[in-house]
């Protein structure tokens, strides 16, 4: 689980050109994989595809520069084929020539696929600064 957590943390990192592979979530993901943000009480709710799309175009773009994103620290709970991660994390940027710094917590569910552990929802919030 911890790598697989951290591959899908690097996903989009864009560091010292990095370039990010962004089929990669394919390999980390079911299919049917559901990416969902929360930040504002108003779940947007994506599948695989419509994910990548808009981070696709701001990392190539120039939008977002120098992007990463990484887990502080997780925890994980097993249950024969499926698992729950809650993941407290850290991301950065440049993002429209302005520098930022986000914390959020990620809960991540995992299902075992033929043996093999696969992502099948992420959903997040970020911290929210007054």
């Amino acid at each position: 689980m911890d790598e697989l957590t951290a591959r899908f943390f690097d996903l989009f990192t864009n560091t010292d050109g990095k370039v990010p592979n962004f089929k990669k979530i394919f390999d980390l993901c079911i299919p049917e994989g559901m990416l969902i943000s929360n930040t504002n009480g108003k779940p947007v709710v994506s599948n695989l595809q419509d994910f990548i799309a808009p981070r696709e175009k701001m990392l190539i773009d120039g939008t977002l520069t120098n992007f990463s994103e990484f887990e502080i620290t997780g925890e994980t709970k097993i249950f024969g084929n499926i698992a729950q991660r809650f993941s407290f994390y850290e991301k950065s940027g440049i993002l429209n020539n302005e520098l930022f710094t986000s914390r959020g917590i990620k809960t991540i569910q995992f299902v075992k696929v033929s043996q093999k552990w696969k992502i099948s929802s992420v959903a997040w919030s970020d911290e929210k600064y007054t």
